[in-house]
């Protein structure tokens, strides 16, 4: 068989499955909600409204945003407090997405188990990877303690998990802002797992 028509046909294959793998991949993105004003402590923090982004929160949600529409993500489902609200709408006009909003993915509650929190958040991730193949990037604004559990049932290593809440605020697994980038190459496949954003502020820390 000429050396010409074997190359040929190894780069239809190769064209072939990158066009399955692209097809069937499914990619999600989880985000902490951007900076609050920590000091409104007259604002439960769990509950509606919440505290409301700082002005260094809102840059961070910029900065999220332009990220973001670098990445393709053209839809964002964010917690009901304001600060993940807030987050996902700066974000999604960066992004030019769309938002929503979705109680499933509201902070931990001091009544809540770790199981809770998981039953809660699971079905959501299912739906939204199961149609990610189909409708591209999607992205969850949340809280750090949610984005935990998830990343825990998604396969991170404690070890790995732990380094991260080590580096960053309150025990968290990502700074305000920050996006932890999962993507699946075929359904029943492991996930595929890395911090993918840093705001500017905290970029400093992945440097220790």
């Amino acid at each position: 068989m000429p050396p010409d028509f074997c190359r040929a046909i190894c780069q239809i294959a190769q064209l072939y499955r990158t066009a399955f793998l692209t097809l069937s991949s499914s990619t999600l993105y989880l985000i902490r909600h951007a900076t609050p004003d920590w000091s409104r402590t007259d604002l439960v923090y769990h509950l509606p409204p919440g505290p409301p982004l700082t002005p260094q929160g809102e840059d961070e949600a910029t900065q999220l945003g332009a990220f973001l529409r670098d990445a393709g993500v053209r839809r964002i489902l964010a917690s009901p407090l304001e600060r993940c609200q807030r987050t996902a709408q700066i974000a999604a006009g960066e992004a030019e997405a769309s938002f929503h909003e979705d109680a499933s993915l509201a902070e931990w509650r001091p009544e809540e188990k770790e199981i809770d929190v998981r039953e809660r958040l699971w079905p959501t991730w299912e739906r939204v990877a199961s149609a990610s193949p189909g409708t591209g990037p999607a992205a969850f604004v949340t809280h750090g303690g949610p984005i935990a559990v998830l990343l825990k049932d998604l396969g991170l290593d404690e070890i790995v998990l732990e380094h991260y809440r080590k580096l960053f605020d309150r025990h968290n697994p990502l700074p305000p802002a920050g996006a932890w980038k999962a993507t699946r190459p075929s359904p029943g496949s492991a996930w595929e797992l890395s911090l993918a954003f840093t705001p500017e502020a905290y970029r400093k820390s992945l440097m220790v």
